[in-house]
């Protein structure tokens, strides 16, 4: 910390790209002990936020089918809907589960053969290999009553979105080190390429993210854009080929809707044609429609760096963790909830 302080010569703009760098970020209290010339912001790292509306009520509109269990993971259960969350619905008696794995989908599945159950895939690079394990599973075990609703996304193309809106308002960058772990440092050298500033891969840990803006304000100081790996115990410079081998068997690139952005060109991860059968979009002729976030919602403009939580005028009254109006409050990678529970 005594090195920032002495490194820092002029105001800075970091965007930590991941969401549970926000939460450590937040939860450290780092922001406050770092030096008022040097700004964090968010970007687009968190999976359920910047899942556009549409698909969020039409992941209710399967969990509102007699025949299907829905399965997803904790934190989509209480993100508001067109008609309330999927929380509201499983206390209204739909079949909605949580599960800590895919795996315990198509586990449930089979357990349960006179019922569809569908698994909400929604992650980046991070967690889709492990739903397309999921997807191998099911089609090697012949359980023909096992889904995928895919809303996985890729993260360097929403990065260079959000980048090229950005214009000069971002001076530096923190990146992901899950998705590294897959990717690799090299799964950024595009973005960097279009967007050449001072970057770091880095960990969750304080000295890891501190670490990462002491390089930074290195970088700075000595005029240098570097894209740098300071995560070498978790990430190698080309990622997991084995991981991404697994996730190409299964998916295929696609334009992808993100809340915030809008569309962007190959930026998400749809079911291959030879597992058809295991894509709940074909299998319930699922049709998301363009659904407006919630009035006064401001998630879009925080997830893409252009406000902070404390500056959109719902937050802390009319959106609570207990009572969210957006995902932003309801993740817990979201930047809302992480400086409702630790920004005082």
């Amino acid at each position: 910390m005594e090195k920032i302080h002495q490194a820092t010569t002029a105001p800075i703009t970091i965007m930590e790209v991941c969401g549970t760098h926000t939460m450590s970020i937040f939860r450290h209290g780092i922001k406050n002990i770092l030096p008022e010339a040097i700004t964090l912001l968010s970007g687009p790292g968190c999976p359920v936020c910047v899942t556009p509306q549409g698909e969020i009520d039409a992941v209710m509109e399967l969990a509102a089918r007699d025949e299907v269990i829905l399965t997803t993971f904790g934190d989509l259960l209480r993100v508001p809907g067109r008609h309330g969350s999927l929380y509201d619905m499983r206390a209204k008696g739909a079949d909605i589960r949580m599960v800590y794995s895919p795996m315990d989908a198509v586990a449930m599945a089979k357990a349960n053969p006179d019922r569809e159950v569908v698994f909400t895939g929604i992650g980046f690079e991070t967690t889709a290999p492990t739903t397309a394990l999921a997807l191998l599973d099911a089609k090697k075990k012949c359980i023909k009553n096992f889904s995928l609703f895919s809303q996985h996304k890729l993260t360097p193309p929403a990065l260079s979105a959000v980048l090229q809106g950005a214009g000069k308002r971002i001076d530096a960058l923190l990146l992901p080190g899950h998705v590294s772990v897959i990717i690799g440092e090299e799964g950024f050298q595009n973005v960097f390429q279009d967007h050449p500033m001072p970057s770091a891969v880095t960990g969750f840990e304080p000295v890891d993210i501190l670490g990462a803006i002491l390089s930074i304000m290195k970088m700075k100081a000595s005029k240098k854009t570097t894209l740098t790996n300071l995560y070498g115990r978790a990430v190698q410079p080309e990622g997991n080929p084995r991981a991404r081998g697994i996730m190409g068997t299964v998916f295929e690139v696609n334009d992808s809707t993100w809340r915030g952005i809008g569309e962007i060109p190959r930026s998400g991860l749809a079911i291959q044609g030879a597992f058809a059968p295991f894509d709940a979009r074909k299998k319930f002729g699922v049709h998301v429609e363009e659904s407006a976030s919630p009035k006064g919602c401001k998630c879009g403009e925080i997830l893409t760096a252009r406000m902070t939580p404390p500056e959109c005028p719902l937050f802390g009254s009319l959106c609570t963790p207990s009572k969210p109006v957006g995902p932003c409050m309801v993740s817990s990678e979201g930047s809302c909830a992480a400086a409702f529970k630790y920004g005082n």
